[in-house]
């Protein structure tokens, strides 16, 4: 028998079920319970709260990403032009959203950061997985950064398997040479493992998809969703070293890097880098 006894005021057709034998479905959909009680702090101050929450929500807004990114990588292999449009569409949006998330840290004043600063020990967010599978679907490939995640097997072996596959620039670039453009057989063919090297011959056919008289061409649409996305990921980069810069200048960065510097070397790579330098010959 229930032991709920709701509100007499709050029993008419419009009142919510409340009674549950278990756990709400709603928890049970959420998980609320567990995402509340993630946050171990490590220090007595209370900045650190908002430092680790952020810090988790940026993880979760990766995650969300890599979806959308994987969904847009498989079906440009698979020709289905309007779903990859449709999962960047969304990334943009989340990627916004991502961005935003640098605003309850971007106030920090050093000695506020250097409150708590001392707990992360060697915690890095360049050691973030998701973030590095962000970097390989953008195609910005290194093996070495899969060392960090040698002790954690499941993690190590998600990196090894995208460091291996095709970015989202990848299939874009095979879409192409299917739809007859002369994208180089060195593109297509090229070792997925390694950084993207940026080709004159795809500079020159992304300027003549641009140069077309159909502007809504859906290739047109698409080399511009991919920029709205790399113009994002600039921002991000950006928004990065700025917080940063702000918390603690130009000292060392946690987990051993160069902090600012290594962050400053970061912000002035673009992605899909022909998209964007074929615009000169347009």
């Amino acid at each position: 028998m229930s032991t709920n006894h709701p509100d007499p005021e709050a029993t008419g057709a419009d009142t919510p079920y409340l009674d549950f034998a278990g756990t709400t479905p709603y928890e049970d959909y959420v998980q609320a319970d567990v995402l509340t009680h993630l946050q171990h702090l490590r220090s007595d101050d209370p900045g650190e709260m908002v430092f680790l929450v952020t810090t988790q929500v940026m993880e979760l807004w990766f995650t969300v990403i890599v979806h959308e990114w994987e969904t847009a990588t498989r079906a440009l292999r698979e020709d289905r032009i309007p779903v990859a449009r449709d999962a960047l569409k969304r990334s943009l949006r989340e990627l916004e959203a991502l961005n935003e998330s640098w605003r309850p840290l971007a106030g920090l004043t050093p000695a506020q950061f250097n409150s708590y600063r001392g707990s992360l020990g060697e915690g890095s967010g360049f050691q973030s997985a998701m973030y590095r599978r962000m970097e390989f679907l953008l195609g910005d490939k290194s093996a070495s950064m899969l060392v960090p995640h040698r002790g954690a097997p499941r993690v190590y072996a998600e990196l090894e398997k995208a460091l291996g596959e095709p970015s989202l620039y990848d299939e874009t670039l095979a879409l192409l040479a299917r739809r007859g453009y002369a994208i180089p057989e060195a593109v297509i063919n090229r070792d997925l493992t390694q950084r993207y090297v940026p080709s004159p011959e795809v500079e020159a056919v992304w300027a003549q998809i641009y140069a077309s008289d159909d502007q809504n061409d859906e290739l047109v649409r698409l080399g511009e969703l991919l920029t709205d996305v790399g113009e994002l990921v600039w921002r991000w980069r950006n928004d990065h070293l700025v917080a940063t810069r702000r918390a603690m200048g130009s000292k060392t960065g946690t987990g051993g890097s160069a902090g600012v510097a290594w962050l400053e070397k970061r912000a002035t790579k673009n992605v899909f880098p022909e998209l964007w330098t074929a615009r000169s010959h347009v």
